[in-house]
This record gives C-alpha cells, structure tokens and sequence, in this order.
C-alpha cells in the first residue's frame, strides 16, 4: 500500500488550472479572442504571492491589506483588475452572492483549444440554474445521514494505514516514516475511491492518473492533461456504470435518475467529487497532524479521550485553511464591496486564510486555540459554493486525529514546524512529507 502513494503531491493542479483558465478566459472575451494565454506556464508573481505562506500562516503581506482595506486591488493583469477580500465580513459578503453580482462560470471565455486541454467545469465554475440543477443531483449523497453508512469503511481505512504506519516504522532503521505517504494521502484517495464505487483494479488505474494530476512541478497550466486524463476516466467510468451501476455515488445516481443526467454531467460532478473530497482531506490530515504534534497538551487530551474532537477540528480547520482562495468571482455589473468599488468584469478572489484570521475570530487569531469561542470560519468556503463534501472530510478528520493520537501518544516530529516541507504557491496548502517517529 504504501508503494502505491509514494511520491504523491496533494498540490491542487486542478483548481490552480481553474484560476489560470478563468483568467484566461476573461481577457479572450475582452479582446475578441485574439490573444491566447494557453502558453502561460506560471501564474505571474504580482498575481501569485498570496498563494505562498510563512509556515502554516498566511504572508504578513495579507495583514497590513486589510489593516488598510478588507478589500485591495491585487493587480491589474492584462488590463484586468484582481481585488483581493482579506476580511471576514467582505468575504461573507462575496460568497453568498448567489449569482446576482459575480459569476464563477469560465466556460462561456474558454476557446475550442483550451477547452480540449483543460475542461474543468464543474459545480465550482458553473453558475445557476446549470449549478441548482447538478447540485441537486450530488447533495443527496453528503447529507451526514446518508454518509453515515461510510463511516464502518473510513475506519476500517483509518486502522488499515496505522497498521501500515507501525509496520513501516518498526521495519525503518531509524524508526522514521512519512504520514503523507502513509496517513494523509491514502486516507482520503481510499474513501472517495469507495464514494464512487471504483473496483479495486479501477482505482489502480486512477491512481496513476491522480499521481500527474497533483505534481505541479512544472508550473500547473501544464496539468491540463493530467485533469483531462482524470477526467476522461471518469467519464468512462460513469458511462461503464450506466449500464453496470456501482455501489457508491456514482450507480447511486444513475439508479435515482437514469438518463435524467447525461454521462458528461455526471462524469463532472464525480470529478468535483473526487478532487473536492481529496485535496482538502489530505493538506487538512498532514497539516493538522503536524499542529497537534506542536500542541502537547491537546495531543494528550486526543490519545487519552478527552479532548472535544469537534471543537479540535472546526479550529483546525480555520486556523489551517487550507484551500486558501475560493473559486475566483468575476463581477457581472458594477459592485460596492466594503465600500471600494468594483467594476464589471473585474476578478474578486477572496483569501480564505486571511478572511479566517481576521481579528473578529477574537484575541490572537493567529494561534491555534481549540477553546476558542466558536464562529463559523469559512474553510469551506459559503453559499452555494460551499464544498459539497465538507461532512465527509469533517468525518475524516474527526476519525483520523484521535485514531492516529491513541495509537501513536508519543508521536514525534522529525523537524521542527517551521522546518517542514511545505509547498510553495499552491491553491490548497500542505506539505510533501512529514517525517515522524510513531514508536519513541
């Protein structure tokens, strides 16, 4: 098993594509489509920096924005303006519009050229009533109810990689593993593996693709192929189960709805699926493991029971955000937002870490606090963009910490958090390994 995740990148290839492709998109409708951008490899650093972060915490760069303006022009790319919302109330403000201000639908702006290397869709880019009627076809399938029947596998799962953890530990010379090889990847790949119903020879195969889908090495715009490969797989495998339906989500819905849904709607939304329910669960696995570890006492209270799980994880959640830009929002008309003025056709991305440390959270919020008083983060982002699956990966994580503490109480870093192998400017934040000793 643990050959099967080596060398496996949780960087989001996917919506990093997404960002780089709605901007694309923008500036061929505005200049007729004579320029094309599908040769940019890298996301220009005026544009780029917010992605990167000091250790878990977001650029200092971030606070003095919005100790000026909850909302900051960014750049002015290709004559286009970027705004970027630090602040909590601004990013409310952005996330609920439910489509009367700003549209996150990029495939209308996206030539024959760039549609064939990268057609992302998917609920995130899709406005209503196309984004009402998909969602209603996937929501269902995350309510907790219905996820509960999940959660005898997602601990079965969870035993099965500690198992492996100790296993690997014990065999290592120096007693040293790697929890993204063997915690914070499998986990969630495993779970939205069985959310869909993949076969075991299947899920070989979409490994192999989710191993290129993530390594962003060479600069992202180039993971198009990777996406459409993904994609492509799970198109044909949503029109194999049309006519043999699986046992999870996707022969779900074909049982449900039948030709109601086309296999190109459903094979997207079992893409958002796969890549809403991956990402965020491993950054959130391997990041929050590494907090925790950082937190003696919480560590303690997890591996012994007494710790409140919930309250554990909703302040990891905020403190960590690890998705740190929501789907980018282009503004359809004219827009007051916190009192600075945004023109149509502008581009608002709000900065989840940031919006999720803002002063409102209380005293010191940028220290990971699990007493303190709750309010509602938005790590998963709000509205109708809300991650669909954000029941499942709170399942995950709620499983996962105090699985891993009581096996492991005298887990240990290798190196010091601040040392640790974090990706550099990524749309979903994690690390590439995070070396421990679980034995002592």
């Amino acid at each position: 098993m643990s050959k099967l995740f080596g060398g496996l990148r949780q960087a989001p290839a996917r919506v990093l594509a997404g960002v780089q492709t709605g901007v694309r998109g923008l500036v061929l409708k505005q200049v007729g489509g004579r320029v094309d951008l599908s040769k940019i490899e890298r996301v220009p650093a005026s544009l780029g920096w917010p992605l990167e972060r000091e250790g878990v915490d977001p650029p200092g760069r971030l606070e003095e924005m919005r100790a000026e303006s909850p909302v900051g022009l960014l750049t002015t790319f290709l004559g286009i303006k970027v705004w970027l919302v630090t602040g909590y109330d601004a990013g409310h403000e952005v996330l609920v519009d439910r489509g009367a201000a700003y549209s996150t639908d990029i495939r209308p702006y996206v030539g024959k050229a760039g549609a064939a290397g990268g057609d992302i869709g998917g609920l995130g880019f899709t406005d209503p009533p196309d984004h009402t009627r998909l969602r209603k076809y996937l929501t269902p399938e995350f309510t907790r109810r219905r996820l509960q029947r999940l959660e005898p596998l997602v601990d079965a799962i969870i035993e099965r990689q500690l198992d492996e953890i100790e296993a690997a530990a014990e065999e290592a010379e120096d007693g040293v593993v790697d929890l993204v090889q063997l915690f914070s990847f499998p986990i969630p790949f495993l779970v939205i593996c069985e959310l869909l119903g993949l076969s075991d020879e299947r899920r070989a195969i979409f490994q192999e693709l989710g191993s290129a889908r993530f390594d962003v090495s060479s600069g992202g715009i180039g993971a198009f192929g990777a996406i459409s490969g993904s994609r492509e797989f799970l198109l044909a495998e949503t029109a194999r189960q049309r006519h043999d339906p699986g046992p999870g989500l996707i022969g779900q819905i074909v049982r449900d709805h039948g030709d109601e849904i086309s296999d190109y709607d459903l094979g997207g939304l079992a893409d958002g699926a796969f890549t809403g329910g991956m990402e965020t669960s491993a950054g959130m696995l391997a990041l929050g493991s590494a907090v925790l570890l950082d937190h003696p006492e919480t560590w303690k209270q997890l591996a012994a029971g007494e710790a409140d799980v919930d309250a554990v994880v909703e302040e990891l959640l905020r403190y960590l955000s690890v998705v740190q830009v929501a789907f980018p929002r282009f503004a359809t008309k004219d827009v007051e937002v916190a009192g600075q003025q945004v023109r149509k056709g502008d581009v608002v991305l709000v900065h989840l870490p940031a919006v999720d440390r803002d002063p409102s959270f209380g005293a010191c919020p940028h220290a990971f606090d699990p007493d303190r008083e709750v309010k509602s983060h938005l790590a998963f982002g709000h509205g109708i963009h809300r991650c669909v699956g954000a029941e499942l990966a709170r399942m995950e994580l709620r499983k996962a910490y105090p699985a891993l503490a009581r096996r492991f109480p005298d887990l240990a870093l290798v190196r010091e958090t601040d040392d640790l192998d974090y990706f550099g400017s990524s749309i979903v934040y994690g690390v590439e390994r995070l070396l421990v000793r679980p034995l002592g």
